[in-house]
């Protein structure tokens, strides 16, 4: 009787094996996809806004001496041959650009020097760079001279470095007076302007999207669900299409300007395209599902009979919708307005193409830095921090409101 039970309990155990083993493949699937295309990338991001080993393979040995440079002055003679013959090879094998490209990141205008600089090195024989080396290289270009250089150049060449973090912030670290606020201030104005607008077009979807929820939820259901999908066609229309439509909409010779040309109500057409206020409309109209959707799977779960009891109690009909039934619909605006908010911080397309540069938000500066400056790290860095902002607003969310009440359905 024991020996059966043992062998009962083995069987029981290998069967959960076997379910869990069964459930676990089922997900694999979704879970590779997570790490493929989430976790891979953000770890990929954060890595490469701390890692810039550029510079350190392109001159080593100029990095290697600049190590026992004190920052003050002109490093020695010793290191100034070094970086030479450094810039030398670099010219002879055609890969100055690449320096050129780095250091006028790290000192702006850094890029014209290294260039003409290089081409006269690059005259010289190896034989003469002992000798003519150094001062071909101070008579090149007044900046060989001046110890900012050499200390953004130090700067550059640390493989590991916070130094992109702080020109995220608008900071920038001075051999003497430490870390201090950089001359222009452009990427915490961006993010304050962002910030800004993601907030206005949540509040606008809410307040567009709360009444028409109200309305859809208390509808008969075949009516209701008829409406519903026309919330729902913009998600059938391409989104570059959808923006585009705002682009004929809202230019100087569009449908608006010219139907207000039209009726005399305007003496000249109004500026609304290219700008802030164009950001803010097409991305409501776009984001607008996103709010009624959670709201209406809310509110069509509510009993109408609560709102119905408070009135034959002698409530009157706005403070019983206060009351009553507003808090009941806090779990699906909550829901909402972080879906719309934390869309609209990383939105991209639509401020690109009807934002101009009023219009523009973080998104499109990274995206700038990614595709036409080549400046990785700096991107990466850009886009560590918003990270870092959107987790920060969830944790605020979590802490008063509750992220157990987010009610998607």
């Amino acid at each position: 009787m024991h020996s059966l039970t043992a062998q009962e309990a083995g069987q029981a155990a290998r069967a959960w094996r076997r379910k869990r083993l069964t459930a676990l493949l089922f997900v694999l699937p979704l879970l590779l996809f997570i790490l493929l295309a989430f976790v891979a990338p953000i770890a990929s991001m954060l890595w490469r806004s701390v890692h810039h080993p550029t510079v350190s393979e392109l001159i080593p040995r100029t990095i290697a001496e600049l190590q026992r440079w004190d920052e003050h002055g002109l490093p020695d003679e010793a290191s100034l041959a070094v970086f030479a013959e450094e810039l030398h090879a670099l010219a002879r094998k055609r890969q100055s650009g690449r320096l050129a490209e780095e250091l006028n990141r790290a000192f702006s205008g850094m890029s014209s020097v290294v260039k003409s600089s290089a081409r006269q090195l690059g005259r010289l024989q190896p034989e003469q760079l002992a000798t003519d080396g150094v001062p071909t290289l101070l008579k090149a270009h007044r900046n060989w001279s001046r110890s900012e250089v050499w200390y953004a150049i130090k700067r550059a060449g640390m493989t590991y470095t916070y130094d992109y973090y702080l020109t995220a912030l608008d900071l920038e670290r001075h051999p003497d007076e430490g870390i201090r606020p950089r001359d222009t201030q452009i990427y915490l104005k961006l993010y304050s302007k962002t910030l800004t607008l993601a907030l206005i077009i949540t509040l606008l979807c809410a307040l567009l999207g709360y009444p028409l929820s109200y309305y859809l939820a208390n509808l008969p259901e075949n009516r209701a669900n008829l409406l519903l999908v026309l919330v729902l066609l913009p998600f059938w229309t391409s989104l570059l299409v959808r923006t585009t439509a705002w682009i004929a909409l809202l230019q100087t010779n569009g449908v608006i300007n010219s139907t207000l040309l039209a009726s005399g109500l305007l003496d000249e057409p109004l500026e609304m395209l290219y700008t802030s206020f164009a950001t803010v409309v097409a991305m409501t109209h776009i984001l607008l599902p996103f709010m009624v959707l959670p709201l209406y799977s809310v509110m069509r779960g509510i009993d109408p009979s609560y709102l119905r009891a408070a009135l034959s109690l002698g409530d009157r009909p706005l403070p019983a919708f206060a009351r009553i039934y507003f808090p009941m619909t806090l779990p699906g605006l909550s829901a909402g307005a972080l879906l719309v908010f934390i869309i609209s911080v990383g939105y991209y397309i639509t401020p690109a193409l009807v934002g101009g540069t009023d219009g523009q938000m973080i998104s499109n500066l990274i995206a700038f830095h990614m595709q036409s400056s080549n400046n990785w790290e700096l991107a990466a860095a850009l886009g560590s921090l918003l990270l870092a902002l959107i987790l920060l607003l969830y944790w605020v969310y979590d802490r008063f409101v509750g992220a157990s009440n987010i009610k998607l359905g």
